[in-house]
């Protein structure tokens, strides 16, 4: 007998309300998430958002400073 297939287990969002995207870089100045990580959220892995969480941090380098305290 088969195993039923085995859902993501939910991971929290980086989304912080603040869904501007910043043209250069095509990072969102609240998550540091493109729009197709954004959009795709829903249908990755545990994995792949575990992933890409962690990469989430060093992306804010990409982002011109003043930008980025236009929102705190």
């Amino acid at each position: 007998m088969s195993q039923p297939a085995r859902r993501p287990t939910a991971i929290r969002t980086p989304c912080v309300q603040v869904c501007v995207v910043d043209g250069p870089s095509g990072l969102c100045l609240g998550c540091f998430r493109t729009l197709a990580e954004i959009g795709g959220w829903s249908g990755l892995t545990d994995e792949q958002r575990a992933d890409l969480m962690r990469d989430l941090p060093g992306r804010r380098s990409r982002i011109d400073p003043a930008k980025l305290s236009m929102f705190g």
